[in-house]
């Protein structure tokens, strides 16, 4: 179970407001556990470190809902797992600008948002619209390279 501090818990209630969602006890400690971790985390990790306090719908809908409100975007790791990281205060629930370089570590399986890794512009021809792009690197993070030295 987490036992989120203070400055955290001022902090989630503070996103919540911001982002116009009810603090539930569920969105707050999901937030928590984002605001802690340096890497994304998929719905499974999050019910792990949270125990059977939520069931898994209930996670799904909380997710759900800060992804739609512009609070949380998802990454598509290489294993085909979906995780979850928080977004950059530019994104809203119009538009998400998400567009920055995710990191999947090979050795411990974590998913990193690197957001000051510069994406290249991209230069479509005439008659097509980007949605979406997804840029993503496979390697090995910093922690587990300082442990393989």
């Amino acid at each position: 179970m987490v036992k989120p501090h203070t400055e955290t818990t001022e902090k989630t209630k503070e996103l919540l407001q911001q982002y116009a969602l009810r603090k539930t006890g569920c969105r707050l400690e999901v937030l928590a556990l984002l605001l802690h971790n340096k890497s994304a985390l998929a719905h499974s990790d999050i019910e792990k470190q949270l125990g059977d306090k939520y069931d898994r719908v209930t996670l799904y809908r909380t997710l759900h809902s800060f992804e739609e409100k512009g609070l949380v975007h998802s990454i598509n790791d290489v294993s085909g797992a979906v995780k979850y990281a928080l977004c950059q205060e530019a994104c809203n629930q119009q538009q998400h600008h998400d567009n920055h370089m995710h990191f999947n570590c090979t050795a411990c399986g974590q998913t990193f948002c690197l957001n000051e890794v510069n994406i290249p512009s991209l230069s479509l021809p005439s008659g097509y619209r980007v949605d979406s792009l997804h840029f993503s690197a496979q390697g090995i993070c910093s922690t587990c390279e300082e442990v393989s030295s």
